[in-house]
């Protein structure tokens, strides 16, 4: 049973160093056509989602099934890509139709099990549309669709499943993933913790801002809020609590902290490169516009804490409880040297974004070999080389997974042409003005991020309210922002908080009384997307930096006075004079 179980572990190692060498193989092969690379890129996401993840028996026997088929459609869609380029999305014959249900099925199978039923439910809604939709009258139906158009578009074509946003999946957001995990397997996540002890610790309120430090490094490579809070969380949260910290508020500040990492350069998730794709923004650009507004934010809960800090006479953390110096700065090296690598290739050298991460995946490799003492040990790094195989393997696939459903939709969309119905239906309900638009579009945001995660959230999100913002006047790359800032509300935003739940279990406090002083803490996710429309130069550091920290400096005085309104102010009048005087400062025009 046990050598069964040591086979089986080592099936699941393999397939994830496959994993890494294929997508690492796509940076220097040269060109790979896309109806080869992405398919492929789908073939070995599959096993980890439909086997690997199952719960069940019965799971697994149908995930292997589903596995086994679709694994056979897309070795035909691979042999026979010059073939399959020349029908210019049109399935021919009964059996291309099949395989086109089966591959749209798998899919739709793979997000379900990978995220729940949320995003598999709005997809087949979104299908059901482009099948049945010329049934409906008035301005919301469509002409019509053949059957082996409308399928082979998004199945033997550049769109839908092998679409541009499943090119960021393979070429981009995989590479981002294997780094993150190959830091992750090492000491990188101890030297951010160290270095976040030093920096903050002694200061009061010192363990609630180490988390908010820690969970900013943490956060640039995780990209996600709730596997932010896992990992840190498991650290701060508990020497929060031996300090005296109110449950809420310690499960507070770790769902607050972990929610900035998404927003956080220089990797923010996968958003910023699908923003890259859809924009045609260069990455570079991209971290550039978001630096700003992401130091806010953590700017924004640091002076709630000392409000907090204030309020519950929070102590600092012990000298005993810091690391000695010489091993925050060996620690500290174990991130700063891969992260060292990829600025420079990127900025310096000029490179891609994947070429210097695959740079700072060398780096981080290496230094895999060595401990935080500088000792080395072949078991252990075998052992680390184990756990990023597993963690990049079932990341890779999970985002994978996401991606190619959101792809479905997003090619419905542009099929029916109910994207820009939907664009003009805002328009309409929002008149000629900008802010009602907006309002809208934020609703609309928080709704879809409550049941998909940010990064699908986004995509659906701009990509019927995306127009519409732009028509009425703002730019792009201030419309992606500002969509993607909101879609990741709801990790901390009732009813559906997924960092919230997870911090309030930690701490064993209620998951609302956690959720409402998060949502305290976190006030400027609130109000920085509306700042940054507001304050346009806000995000134009790098085309006009002076213009772009005048911003910084009135958006960070008026989300100050905000903030300390919310949590200290001893009055409700007084709260609402410094809260509307903060909105003040924050959306009055400096020419007023």
């Amino acid at each position: 049973m046990v050598q069964e179980k040591s086979r089986f572990t080592l099936f699941w190692v393999a397939l994830g160093a496959l994993s890494i060498g294929f997508h690492l193989w796509l940076i220097f092969s040269g060109l790979i056509p896309n109806l080869v690379s992405r398919p492929l890129h789908m073939a070995l996401a599959m096993p980890w989602i439909l086997i690997f993840m199952a719960e069940t028996r019965l799971a697994r026997v149908t995930g292997t099934l589903m596995t086994v088929v679709a694994l056979g459609c897309i070795a035909y869609i691979v042999q026979n890509e010059e073939m399959l380029s020349d029908q210019y999305g049109s399935l021919e014959g009964q059996g291309q139709v099949v395989m086109g249900f089966v591959l749209i099925a798998t899919v739709m199978e793979m997000a379900r099990r990978a995220i729940g039923w949320p995003l598999p439910l709005i997809t087949a809604l979104a299908l059901a549309y482009g099948l049945w939709g010329s049934h409906i009258s008035g301005e919301f139906g469509h002409p019509g669709l053949p059957l082996e158009s409308f399928l082979g578009t998004m199945t033997v074509a550049e769109g839908g499943l092998w679409g541009s946003l499943t090119g960021v999946s393979v070429n981009i957001v995989a590479i981002f993933v294997i780094m993150g995990a190959v830091l992750n397997a090492g000491e990188a996540g101890q030297g951010f913790m160290n270095l976040a002890m030093v920096a903050a610790g002694r200061l009061k309120g010192g363990a609630a801002k180490v988390s908010v430090l820690s969970s900013a490094l943490f956060g640039s490579i995780s990209g996600s809020a709730s596997a932010n809070v896992a990992s840190t969380g498991a650290i701060t949260l508990p020497a929060m609590r031996k300090l005296g910290y109110p449950p809420r508020l310690a499960g507070a500040v770790e769902a607050v902290a972990s929610s900035g990492g998404q927003i956080m350069p220089p990797l923010m998730g996968a958003g910023a490169f699908v923003m890259v794709e859809l924009t045609g923004t260069p990455y570079t650009q991209i971290m550039a516009a978001a630096i700003l507004p992401a130091i806010l934010y953590f700017l924004t809960v640091w002076v709630g804490i000392n409000a907090y800090a204030n309020r519950f006479d929070l102590a600092p953390m012990g000298a005993d409880e810091q690391p000695p110096l010489r091993m925050v700065l060996i620690t500290t090296g174990f991130f700063a040297v891969p992260f060292a690598v990829l600025l420079e290739r990127m900025f310096n050298g000029g490179y891609t974004p994947q070429y210097a991460a695959s740079g700072a995946i060398l780096a981080g490799f290496l230094l895999l070999f060595l401990d935080g003492k500088l000792t080395l040990s072949l078991p252990r790094t075998l052992a680390r080389l184990q756990e990023v195989s597993l963690s990049a393997g079932r990341q890779i696939a999970v985002i994978a997974s996401i991606i190619l459903c959101a792809g479905l939709i997003i090619s419905v969309l542009g099929q029916t042409g109910l994207g820009i119905k939907i664009t003009s239906l805002i328009l309409s309900a929002g008149g000629t003005s900008l802010w009602a638009a907006l309002l809208l579009t934020a609703a609309a945001c928080l709704i879809l991020g409550m049941e998909v995660p940010t990064t699908a959230a986004y995509v659906i999100c701009i990509s019927v309210a995306g127009p519409a913002l732009q028509k009425l006047g703002l730019a792009p790359l201030q419309a992606h922002l500002f969509v993607f800032w909101f879609a990741l509300l709801s990790t901390i935003t009732p009813p559906v908080c997924g960092a919230v739940f997870i911090a309030a279990g930690m701490v064993e406090e209620n998951w609302l009384k956690v959720a409402f002083t998060a949502m305290a803490l976190g006030v400027g996710l609130y109000v920085i997307p509306l700042g940054m429309i507001a304050n346009p130069d806000l995000i134009g550091l790098a085309d006009t930096p002076l213009l772009a920290l005048v911003a910084f400096v009135k958006v960070a005085l008026g989300l100050a006075a905000v903030s300390y309104g919310l949590i200290s102010a001893q009055s409700w009048l007084l709260r609402a004079l410094l809260v509307l005087a903060g909105l003040g400062v924050v959306f009055v025009p400096l020419s007023l």
